[in-house]
């Protein structure tokens, strides 16, 4: 049986790898779709809500260019490790929060583990058994995911229950148990794998490989073609349109379509349904009818349905735009990773996806953009985008929607006019 097979790839390091994630997973869908209800029960305010997406960023200018350098001169296992005590000492910061402030403390302490994000995708490239990567990386998200379909709709009857206070105290909480479980899962069963010498880290190194990065982008630019150029653009304007609308989902959803915490989960349950089993058809349909074409599809159907969001009204309307939007998640991200793969010239794919992400865009996802898919070099105007959104909403609700309308159709436009790919057949 193909799937029997599959789960013989899932060993090592790749199988405790799959449980942490499996905790992670699970206990950040409890929390990050209703996260924006907490700040607002704490005093804040929808430019207060902006203000924490941006800070969720800030370390990230500085960290992530060098977490490459510092994957490379550390033991991998104690960074995961220093990395999952640390987030599970910042996430205790939400559960005691007495305001927002400090809710904004802990989100800006947070962005500091992104260190971790290279020494991750490296002990699983490790780990992946030869000529069983697809299979034993398949399994393994399917598995690390499978408890995350419900955890929102389950963290919905809890808000419901006690409250947009107590209820995410109660949720902040599980999180914490989650991560500090998962926390020593690994420094008890993750095993180095790789005999490569690693050389002591030093500060001045660490600077010097900041500086280096940030001062070759104009080469690194210079040597993108010309699609790729265009398709960083298209990626930008994504991420940016997420960090519009994506911490405001939830409140617009509760407050003005008037639905409930578990009617908003029951929501993102079904978007997750129906999103999950079209991985593999959308794939298949990238690569017949064509990257780009897939992409523009996936474009326009999800500023469509985005904007019909603050139109419509009613619970079953919200629940068929989401799963539309599930759908174009599914075939925007298949279609601009590829895209990436074919586009990227391959003497220089590391340090150009560290700059420019690796093509896994959001499209209509609930919560901020961030993790190891947003480039250094996209963390700017996705910054300014979140400041922006708070302000957009305090004026008027819809306007973060009509923002995230014109990003939309100006990567639409992009990707039909300058996005070319030579292997796509149409």
């Amino acid at each position: 049986d193909p799937i029997i097979q599959s789960f013989q790839y899932v060993t090592g390091n790749l199988r405790v790898l799959t449980i942490t994630d499996l905790l992670g997973n699970s206990s950040r869908r409890l929390v990050f779709p209703y996260a924006s209800l907490y700040i607002l029960a704490l005093g804040g305010s929808a430019t207060q809500i902006g203000l924490i997406a941006f800070l969720s960023l800030v370390a990230g200018l500085f960290l992530l260019p060098v977490a490459g350098h510092i994957t490379d001169h550390a033991d991998r296992i104690r960074l995961l490790v220093l990395a999952g005590f640390l987030s599970t000492a910042f996430l205790v910061l939400n559960v005691i929060a007495p305001t927002w402030q400090v809710v904004a403390l802990a989100t800006l302490l947070s962005g500091l583990v992104v260190f971790q994000f290279p020494a991750y995708a490296s002990l699983v490239a490790d780990a992946l058994v030869p000529g069983g990567r697809g299979q034993g990386i398949g399994m393994s998200s399917m598995i690390s995911s499978s408890l995350s379909l419900v955890a929102p709709f389950l963290a919905g009857l809890v808000v419901d229950r006690f409250g947009n206070n107590l209820g995410l105290r109660i949720l902040y909480g599980v999180m914490v148990i989650f991560s500090l479980v998962a926390t020593l899962i690994q420094m008890r069963f993750l095993r180095e794998t790789s005999s490569m010498p690693r050389e002591p880290l030093h500060l001045n190194a660490l600077l010097n490989s900041l500086r280096h990065s940030y001062r070759e982008i104009p080469d690194l630019v210079r040597r993108m073609p010309g699609s790729l150029r265009a398709l960083a653009l298209v990626i930008m304007l994504c991420f940016v349109t997420q960090s519009l609308v994506g911490p405001f989902w939830v409140v617009y959803a509760v407050d003005h379509v008037g639905l409930t915490a578990a009617q908003w989960g029951l929501t993102l349950l079904a978007e997750s349904i129906v999103g999950i089993p079209l991985f593999i058809p959308a794939g298949i349909l990238a690569d017949r009818w064509g990257r780009t074409a897939s992409l523009t599809l996936a474009l326009i159907l999800s500023t469509v349905a985005s904007l019909l969001f603050v139109i419509l009204r009613g619970f079953i309307a919200i629940l068929i735009l989401r799963a539309v939007l599930a759908a174009c998640f599914v075939l925007g991200a298949a279609s601009c990773v590829a895209l990436m793969a074919d586009l990227v010239p391959s003497d220089s794919r590391g340090k150009m996806m560290a700059a420019i992400g690796q093509g896994g865009i959001q499209l209509g996802t609930v919560g901020n953009p961030g993790g190891p898919g947003v480039g250094y070099l996209m963390v700017p105007p996705v910054m300014i985008a979140g400041l922006a959104a708070g302000f957009l909403y305090s004026l008027n609700p819809v306007y973060p929607w009509i923002a995230a309308t014109a990003t939309g159709i100006l990567a639409a436009v992009l990707t039909v006019v300058f996005v070319r790919n030579p292997k796509d057949t149409v």
